[in-house]
């Protein structure tokens, strides 16, 4: 959430922002309801200061022994009392609608984010790994759905017949795999300074609130009850870990991560990557995210694209590094790169990871500060950002189709084998 002082005194760069995102925002309204609301305090405190001149005046008229003007002095606070009373119910419903209003804003990109339309405007930061040429190696590739279906690892019709569409059932060295990437993600980031949670997977309203979700993607979670949520993403949960809270400045930045089921509804994704485990409904991810002092948070996102840029190279695939534009970017970033992984099936890169820096918008709804005594007074909104580090489904997709053999296996991965008990290959089915 944007603070409404800075917007009150800088309403044109929200209008540049908002434009850049290819959106708008409603200036006038905002300012119909800030005028009245701060109309109201006014009125409040000026009925305030009366009621306090009368009561001051009824002990003194009491002790002079005139009780009528006494009687007309407490007639005066009690109509005041009414008017102050009617007052708060209109603050109290002005408060709501300008929350309301505030939090369907989205964050304002940075200086770093290129301004563009869409995605076709994503500027390519970095490329690393050279893809195969799987035609000068004599054999055509195959798609991961084939190859899953090939050896047995992935059972696309009783994840059907069990759940509905974008569900998958893992089996056999499936299963396998997908444990031993998150394990080998979990413990190189527990290696790398992180500090691994378990944290539930259904959270309440205000804390899906907390991190952006909602008001504005309420259909794309899964409901478990009226006020309850299955997470998107881990994100979710470990940014509000703190929520509510004043943080040590001494001890920032932190980094979390942890591994977890995510769920999400895709209601505005019809028909795009309906094949494979690209896009599914229920999915394992590992996240990252970090608490950091605003003048830090950039070179934290920079050490975090690292730091899941690490994962794929340690896993020899091949990728590529885009900054995001205005147009693009994500309702709670400021700032935001995603790496996408080579996927034959595609002819193309896909999206992998996606690290954010949110700044403190995320902080200021979920009401996260810290305390530096030695460089100011009070508290101050951390920064927070989150990134992918990373989706298991799209890594095993990635692993593969950049890892078939013309005999249909799959090679595993030098660096997960320790993982998976020692299993260099997966074969096909007999």
């Amino acid at each position: 959430m944007l603070d409404i002082k800075f917007v009150r005194e800088n309403p044109e760069v929200l209008d540049t922002a908002m434009a850049n995102r290819q959106g708008s925002w409603d200036r006038e309204k905002f300012f119909q309801l800030d005028e009245e609301r701060r109309s109201v305090i006014a009125q409040v405190e000026e009925l305030q200061a009366t009621r306090n001149a009368e009561s001051k005046k009824i002990g003194v008229l009491m002790k002079e022994g005139k009780k009528d003007e006494a009687e007309a002095a407490k007639e005066a606070v009690r109509q005041v009392n009414d008017q102050i009373e009617g007052l708060a119910d209109r603050r109290s419903a002005l408060d709501s609608e300008l929350a309301d209003f505030m939090c369907r804003i989205p964050n304002i990109p940075c200086d770093a984010t290129p301004v563009g339309v869409d995605e076709n405007e994503n500027p390519e930061r970095r490329r690393w790994g050279v893809p195969r040429d799987f035609a000068a190696e004599g054999f055509e590739a195959k798609a991961h759905w084939d190859l899953g279906t090939d050896t047995g690892i992935l059972d696309f019709d009783r994840g059907a017949k069990l759940s509905g569409a974008r569900f998958t059932v893992l089996a056999g060295a499936g299963a396998t795999l997908d444990r031993a990437l998150q394990s080998f993600f979990l413990n190189t980031h527990i290696s790398r300074g992180f500090t691994e949670f378990i944290p539930p997977v259904i959270v309440n309203r205000e804390i899906m609130y907390g991190t952006g979700q909602l008001p504005k993607f309420e259909e794309d979670a899964y409901h478990t009850g009226v006020d309850q949520f299955l997470i998107p993403t881990a994100e979710v949960a470990l940014t509000n870990l703190h929520a509510g809270e004043v943080l040590d400045g001494a001890q920032l930045p932190l980094r979390y991560t942890a591994g977890t089921p995510c769920f999400r509804e895709e209601a505005g994704s019809a028909g795009r990557d309906t094949r494979g485990i690209i896009r599914q409904h229920q999915f394992t991810k590992v996240e990252m995210v970090k608490f950091a002092k605003p003048e830090e948070s950039d070179a934290e996102l920079e050490s975090m694209v690292a730091e899941a840029e690490y994962l794929l190279q340690q896993l020899e695939l091949p990728y590529r590094v885009i900054s995001l534009c205005t147009g693009d970017l994500g309702f709670s970033a400021r700032q935001t790169y995603d790496i996408e992984v080579w996927l034959p099936s595609y002819n193309a890169y896909k999206e992998i990871s996606s690290c954010s820096n949110c700044g403190d918008f995320q902080a200021r709804r979920a009401n996260i500060k810290y305390r530096d005594p030695e460089n100011f007074k009070g508290t101050r909104f951390v920064h927070t950002l989150n990134g992918s580090g990373l989706p298991t489904g799209r890594t095993m997709a990635a692993i593969m189709e950049n890892y078939q053999n013309a005999d249909g296996s799959i090679t595993v991965p030098e660096v997960l084998r320790p993982y998976m008990g020692g299993i260099e290959k997966i074969e096909p089915l007999a």
